[in-house]
């Protein structure tokens, strides 16, 4: 800080923290739609026992800026504006300094010794030193409030094993859900019974299945544009396909495969690195083999995990790991990848509506964004997610979510005929005692209902926009009750 004066840190500030002199939040800055996530980092931040600094994670665009705008907001209606600091860690300048120092000029210039601060630091893995300030912050000053965002998660997983234990929470914030979507772009939303839950659907009677699917038929025009573009907020609310999948290249993709992961863990070989995230890209929702991959991009084993990890911690991909066939134990070996949201994919490959009418694709795209959001509803209940193959019957089950006390069987069918035989892997699990719900996802509106087949679980069929919004929508509940939401 020796060459950059207390004068020019403090003009920075001004600019970042308009609502030191007006008392309010810029109506651009703070979105009226909250997203889920939201609702949990304020559980946490105000939480009156449980103190905790709390880390926002997840891809770039997924809008962890305007949560702290949101947050900001929220603590405006009850406190003083001055007790209020926000900095971006991007800007150049801020950068060379010690988060210790620009405390320093808030304090002297703008908040004159206030015992309760509000801190909200982004892109807080740019601060020098950012770990130990986080530690000391919070053993020194036990009135302040801090949230901080993150795009690079393995810096701050490692950081967190280190000095952040009992200190932070991390929540990862994922893509828009279907449910979110709805809300942002404003479309009428069905009216629900209260805590309707996709796995519950078959204890009602078939004139009350049908009228909760009925409601939620108007949801189904939005659901192709969606799966197109729709889990981005900035871009989600255009017609112009095309340019949204340009900003979701540049922004999403390009910047962090080559600024953030580049500069951060010393990638010497971008376009290497390049050429394995569009292999998955393309192959999504497959099985690999790291012995391929390695083949044919030219490169070794132990390099393809290494960048696997690293686009799992940066928010890129989810690894989904195969069950043994008794479902008891999670192997290592042949992993599905899932890319972090459908729109990435389509972004990254140019596929555009042309790719609605392609069975195949359309698999892809399906089975993707459930993955997305069974991983999204479960991630802080730390459930394994991973999926069944037999590889001498050909027998599996797509996504297989699994607790100490049971399990969830996902299957995604989306075509035009759902039906599935007595003889597939998802009926057989149907009457292990271990299970505890079975879903077909289907593809037609009308294609719901339990299945006829005589299992201790009953299989239940649920078409693909309706099992993602009731996840959502379950999910929206237990966050406006305070409290996570316990079972699908």
């Amino acid at each position: 800080m020796s060459f950059i004066s207390q004068e020019k840190i403090l003009k920075v500030l001004l600019g970042f923290n308009p609502w030191w002199n007006s008392g309010q939040i810029p109506r651009d800055f703070e979105k009226p739609v909250k997203r889920l996530a939201f609702y949990e980092a304020k559980k946490y931040f105000y939480h009156p026992e449980i103190r905790r600094e709390i880390i926002l994670s997840g891809p770039r665009r997924v809008g962890k800026t305007t949560i702290m705008y949101q947050m900001i907001s929220d603590i405006l209606e009850h406190s003083s504006s001055k007790q209020i600091l926000y900095v971006s860690f991007d800007h150049p300048m801020l950068k060379l300094c010690e988060i210790g120092d620009i405390l320093e000029v808030f304090e002297n210039n703008i908040s004159h010794g206030t015992k309760v601060l509000y801190l909200f630091f982004d892109e807080i893995q740019y601060a020098s030193n950012w770990d130990t300030w986080l530690k000391t912050l919070y053993d020194q000053h036990p009135s302040y409030k801090i949230m901080a965002t993150g795009s690079a998660s393995p810096i701050l997983a490692t950081k967190m094993s280190e000095s952040g234990v009992g200190r932070w929470t991390q929540i990862k914030i994922p893509t828009l859900s279907f449910y979110e979507y709805i809300e942002l772009i404003e479309a009428s939303k069905p009216l629900l019974p209260n805590n309707i839950k996709p796995t519950q659907l078959g204890n009602l009677s078939d004139n009350e299945l049908s009228s909760i699917m009925i409601s939620m038929q108007s949801l189904q025009k939005h659901f192709h544009q969606y799966l197109l573009i729709g889990g981005f907020p900035e871009v989600a609310k255009t017609n112009d396909i095309s340019f949204a999948q340009k900003i979701i290249r540049e922004d999403v993709v390009d910047k962090v495969i080559k600024r953030d992961i580049v500069s951060l863990f010393n990638i010497r070989n971008v376009q290497e690195f390049e050429k394995i995230f569009l292999y998955l890209c393309i192959t999504s929702g497959n099985i690999i083999v790291t012995e391929t991959i390695a083949k044919e991009i030219g490169v070794s084993r132990p390099t393809i995990s290494n960048y696997l990890e690293l686009l799992e911690h940066a928010n890129l991909i989810y690894i989904s790991k195969p069950f043994e066939p008794k479902g008891k134990k999670i192997l290592k070996s042949k992993p599905k990848i899932y890319l972090a949201d459908p729109a990435i994919r389509n972004a990254v490959l140019m596929l555009g509506e042309e790719v609605l009418t392609d069975p195949l694709e359309m698999g892809t795209i399906i089975e993707t964004a459930v993955y997305k959001h069974i991983y999204t509803f479960f991630y802080d209940k730390h459930p394994t997610i991973g999926y069944f193959r037999d590889s001498k019957t050909q027998k599996e089950i797509d996504i297989i979510v699994s607790f100490p006390i049971g399990r969830i069987l996902i299957e995604v069918k989306y075509r035009q005929n759902s039906t599935i035989s007595e003889n597939e892997a998802i009926v057989e699990w149907a009457n292990d005692s271990q299970t505890k719900g079975a879903i077909i996802v289907t593809r037609n509106g009308d294609d719901y209902g339990i299945t006829k087949h005589n299992t201790n679980t009953k299989i239940i069929r649920i078409p693909a926009f309706a099992f993602l919004y009731l996840l959502g929508h379950a999910e929206k509940e237990g966050y406006e009750q305070l409290k996570p939401p316990q079972v699908l």
